[in-house]
């Protein structure tokens, strides 16, 4: 291995080490929100998308096919049953456009389940 490579092996792994705690960071911070992980699954365009359908405050381009997602816990006082809707909109009305999230596997349970923290809050 020449001087150079080492070198450059000794730098790459110095900035790697750097960038540990910031990424652990991170990871500790998007664990111990689950309103801006549901927040962030809700309008991400390739996997919730939400935004498609519904308005969201704080939302770019919303859709109007469903109702706008406001005053959650006073629509659904029942967490589960928002959660039912998410997994499966079809259930309570078989021929809504919304997809069932969960039967089809759209969503993870675990990604579900922060979208639902997120809705209710709204």
């Amino acid at each position: 291995m020449t001087v150079h490579n080492k070198l450059l092996s000794a730098v790459l792994l110095l900035s790697t080490v750097a960038a540990l705690p910031a990424m652990a960071a991170d990871e500790k911070k998007d664990a111990s929100d689950p309103l801006a992980e549901g927040k962030a699954i809700a309008f991400d365009r390739g996997r919730g998308n939400c935004l498609a359908c519904h308005t969201i405050a704080d939302g770019q381009s919303p859709g109007t096919i469903g109702p706008p997602l406001i005053v959650m816990k006073q629509r659904y006082p029942d967490k589960a049953k928002l959660r039912a809707q998410i997994w499966d909109a079809t259930v309570a009305n078989p021929r809504t456009p919304m997809p069932p999230f969960g039967r089809h596997e759209i969503l993870t349970e675990a990604e579900i389940d922060k979208v639902v923290e997120y809705i209710w809050s709204l």
